[in-house]
């Protein structure tokens, strides 16, 4: 892909420039709506990138406008890619995930009631799992991760509380599992697999555990009233929250502790690589799986609530029968709000990333650009 140089509002030089100038009074319109500070966008096939933009503000106390450039947190948009480095190992016969996790983990000890997971199981959310809030499993940019973390939030939430293999339920602790696995059967930490698997062979050179120092920064913000500012300095852990700007509370910069899950970090135009990549037909290039791979991984086979899941894709239950049909993923905590999806019938992937923590409709958004002519 030809990547733009992501000056906000510039789409790429590939952009017909009636479709580019489209997309831009739709994401106006959808941000204003939602009293979005800033949106940035990419959109793109898997041969080329089709646009990259913006609108808004990253940093609303100094003005800076929002750019196709600016590092957000993934959140766990990540999942795509933990689940793809899965499915890597799968196809080079590494790690089996059909096989029990503790194959891989010995340590590990499923439920002699509720049964004993796979990777697939993790992947797809159906290893009966819970999820509880991860609300202070993060940390300012410029300290290290509690090394103790994770491992006590595998021993407490890791067992299964339901059966596993039944109904679908999101769950970031069996991301946090599959990445153990993954580490464990690679002989790499996740990172290290994450890179080789996925991000070196994308060019997707400004994502990765950490803030790129040379990029900008989105400046996360919580849209509430002044009286409840205690509240949230009281959540998240010490030091996130910063001052009042035009009625948002901004977050000083901070990183996700559970790389797996949640880990990454990088702009709008490396995520929409990965995402067209996923949206490849046998027509295209496979720099990561093979078409076989890539249909298993967005076939949405697990019946869940609020989504039905595939390997890492998910989709609600009510677009399953939308034409042409696609599937997505959400990445979304304190101070940001993302979103992916593909329609591969149409080769198309968009990404759009905010700083805002609060829902916002990225049906809308994603259904009206996908209907302007990329080609």
């Amino acid at each position: 892909m030809n990547i733009d140089d992501g000056n906000s509002e510039r789409p790429s030089i590939e952009s017909r420039s009636d479709s580019a100038d489209q997309a831009g009074e739709i994401m106006r319109a959808v941000a204003a709506s939602s009293k979005i500070p800033g949106m940035s966008l990419a959109i793109a096939t898997p041969e080329r990138l089709l646009y990259a933009g913006a609108v808004g503000y990253a940093d609303l106390d100094e003005g800076r406008v929002s750019s196709a450039k600016d590092q957000y947190p993934w959140f766990s948009m990540t999942k795509i890619a933990t689940a793809t480095t899965a499915m890597r190992l799968h196809a080079d016969g590494i790690l089996d995930v059909d096989a029990p996790i503790d194959h891989y983990l010995s340590g590990y000890r499923g439920s002699d009631r509720h049964g004993h997971p796979t990777t697939r199981h993790l992947l797809t959310h159906t290893a009966g799992l819970g999820n509880p809030l991860p609300i202070r499993w993060v940390r300012r940019h410029d300290q290290p991760e509690d090394p103790s973390l994770l491992g006590e939030i595998i021993t407490k939430h890791g067992t299964p509380k339901r059966t596993v293999g039944s109904r679908a339920s999101y769950s970031n602790i069996g991301y946090l599992l599959a990445g153990e696995v993954i580490a464990s059967a690679s002989g790499r930490t996740l990172e290290e697999c994450v890179r080789a698997s996925v991000l070196d062979p994308l060019g997707m050179t400004e994502t990765g555990y950490r803030y790129h120092p040379g990029a900008p920064r989105a400046v996360g913000y919580v849209r509430a009233p002044r009286a409840l500012v205690p509240v949230l300095r009281a959540a998240l852990p010490r030091g996130l929250v910063g001052a009042r700007v035009q009625g948002h509370t901004a977050l000083h910069q901070f990183l996700v502790s559970g790389a797996a899950y949640g880990g990454l970090v990088g702009n709008v135009t490396d995520a929409v690589r990965l995402a067209a990549a996923h949206a490849a037909d046998t027509t295209d290039p496979h720099p990561l799986l093979a078409q076989p791979h890539l249909e298993a991984m967005r076939a949405i086979t697990e019946k869940g609530k609020p989504f039905d899941h595939g390997v890492g894709w998910f989709r609600k239950p009510d677009d399953a029968q939308r034409t042409p049909a696609f599937v997505e993923h959400f990445g979304t905590g304190a101070g940001y709000w993302n979103a992916m999806r593909i329609y591969p019938e149409l080769r198309l992937a968009l990404v759009a990333m905010t700083n805002t923590t609060y829902a916002w409709d990225a049906d809308r958004l994603f259904t009206l650009l996908k209907d302007l002519p990329w080609n």
